[in-house]
C-alpha cells in the first residue's frame, strides 16, 4: 500500500506533544515496516534533520500557506498526487474534501466540551482559540467520513463514543501513547552539570511543565507551591519551561503572591532529549492537569525515577495506574499537602519511584507502532 502521513510541523524547532507522538510513529514504523510505501507531508522549517529518509519512506516537503489552507488543500492535492491509498492526519483534523480513506488520530476533544469551555471562560492566547474554533469546526466532519479514529485513552475513547453517539462503533479505537528510551534515570555527573548549567537549574527544585493552555492548571499549581513554601519555609525552587515572565507575573499578582518569581526558574524552551537530566535531578514532577486525554510527561517523570503528582481527573489515573501521587486538581491545598508528604516521607517516595519506574515499561512507542500499523493493515483489506 501506498499510505500517506500528516505530519505538518515536525520540522519546526518547537515541538510539543502531538508533534512528538506524530514523530515516534514515523520513526517506529520505518524499524517495523518494510513492505509499504510511506509518503509523510512536512511543512518546511529549520529542523529538517530530525527526519531521515528511508527505502520506503519519502519526506515531501509541502508549501500552502497558513495551516487550514495546508490542510485542507494541499495536503489532500499531494496526496492524491502520490498516489497515496490511506491517508493518516496525526493531529484532531483532517481535510474533509478528499477521496482518500482517512484514518484520524483524534488526541481529545476537550475544545468540544461546555464543562472545560466554562473552565476556560474565554481564556487562552488567539492562537490558541482560534485552533479550538477551527477543531470545532473539523472535527465532527471528519469523524463522519473517517475509516478509523485513533485515541490515546479508554477515557477518552468512551468521551468521544458518549460526545458523537459512537458507543461501540468499530471505527474508534484506542492505542496508548509510549516512552522514548532515552527517557530513563541520568547519573552520569559530566551530563547532569551540563544540563544544569545550560538551563541555570537551581540546586533543589520541583518540575512543573505549565503553559499558557487553561488545562496545565497552572494557577493553580503555583498556589499550591507558594503555600508549601509558606508551610514548609523549604528551600526547594520551582522550574518551568517555556513559559512567558509577563504572563507569569499577573498570575502570582492574581495568587496574591507576586515575589514568588524569585523561587521561579523559567528554562525557555528545552530540547526533548535534555529532559531527562532535568527529570532527573528534580524533588517531585508536578503534572495537576484539569483535563487530558493521555499526558506523556508522566511518564517521561516516572522511566527517570522520579515521584510524580498528577490529578484523579480524566485519563491520568488510567496512564499513571498505582504509580501517581492523584490528588483533586481544583483543589490547590491537595496538592500542596501531596507536596509536604512526598518531601517530608522518605520511604513514601522511595515507593512512588519504584512504582513509577514500573509503570513506565508498560509503554513503547514501538508497541504503539505495531498497533498503528494493524491499523493501516486493517483498512487496506477494505480498499479492493
Amino acid at each position: 500500500m501506498k499510505i500517506g502521513i500528516e505530519g505538518q510541523r515536525l520540522f519546526r524547532s518547537k515541538k510539543h506533544g502531538m508533534d512528538m507522538v506524530a514523530l515516534e510513529l514515523i520513526r517506529n514504523l520505518q524499524k517495523i515496516d518494510l513492505a509499504n510505501e510511506y509518503f509523510v507531508f512536512i511543512k518546511p522549517d529549520e529542523d529538517d534533520g530530525v527526519l531521515r529518509e528511508t527505502g520506503n519512506f519519502h519526506i515531501v516537503k509541502l508549501e500552502g500557506g497558513f495551516y487550514p489552507l495546508w490542510e485542507q488543500v494541499a495536503l489532500p492535492r499531494a496526496a492524491l498526487e502520490n498516489g497515496c491509498q490511506i491517508l493518516h492526519c496525526t493531529s484532531n483534523t483532517a481535510p474533509v474534501k478528499t477521496s482518500i480513506p482517512l484514518v484520524v488520530t483524534l488526541h481529545d476533544i476537550i475544545y468540544m466540551e461546555s464543562g472545560y469551555l466554562k473552565i476556560l471562560n474565554g481564556s487562552g492566547t488567539p492562537y490558541q482559540k482560534f485552533g479550538n474554533a477551527y477543531r470545532r469546526l473539523i472535527v465532527p466532519q471528519v469523524i463522519k467520513k473517517s475509516r478509523k479514529i485513533i485515541t490515546v485513552s479508554h477515557f477518552e475513547k468512551n468521551r468521544i463514543g458518549e460526545f458523537f453517539g459512537m458507543k461501540g462503533d468499530p471505527r474508534l479505537t484506542a492505542v496508548y501513547n509510549g516512552v522514548s528510551e532515552y527517557f530513563k534515570p541520568v547519573a552520569d555527573k559530566e551530563t547532569l552539570l551540563k544540563v544544569r548549567q545550560k538551563y541555570h537549574l537551581p540546586d533543589r527544585y520541583f518540575f512543573f511543565l505549565g503553559n499558557t493552555d487553561p488545562k496545565k492548571n497552572t494557577q493553580g499549581t503555583l498556589k499550591a507551591y507558594s503555600d508549601f513554601l509558606k508551610q514548609t519555609g523549604s528551600d526547594i525552587n520551582l522550574v518551568m519551561l517555556d513559559y512567558d515572565k509577563v504572563e507569569l507575573d499577573k498570575i502570582l499578582a492574581e495568587i496574591g503572591d507576586p515575589s514568588l518569581i524569585n523561587r521561579i526558574v523559567l528554562t525557555g524552551y528545552v530540547v526533548n532529549t535534555d529532559l531527562p537530566a532535568i527529570y532527573s535531578q528534580c524533588e517531585v514532577f508536578l503534572y495537576p492537569s484539569l483535563r487530558e486525554s493521555f499526558g506523556i510527561p508522566m511518564l517521561e517523570a516516572m522511566a527517570c525515577g522520579v515521584p510524580v503528582i498528577t490529578s484523579n481527573t480524566s485519563s491520568m489515573p488510567e496512564v499513571s495506574g498505582n504509580a501517581g501521587y492523584l490528588i483533586d486538581p481544583f483543589k490547590p491545598a491537595e496538592i500542596t499537602s501531596a507536596l509536604v508528604e512526598i518531601t517530608g516521607n522518605p520511604e513514601l517516595k522511595t515507593q512512588l519511584i519504584s512504582k513509577g519506574l514500573e509503570q513506565a515499561q508498560k509503554f513503547s512507542w514501538k508497541a504503539m507502532a505495531e498497533n498503528v500499523l494493524g491499523i493501516y493493515r486493517e483498512v487496506g483489506t477494505t480498499l479492493h
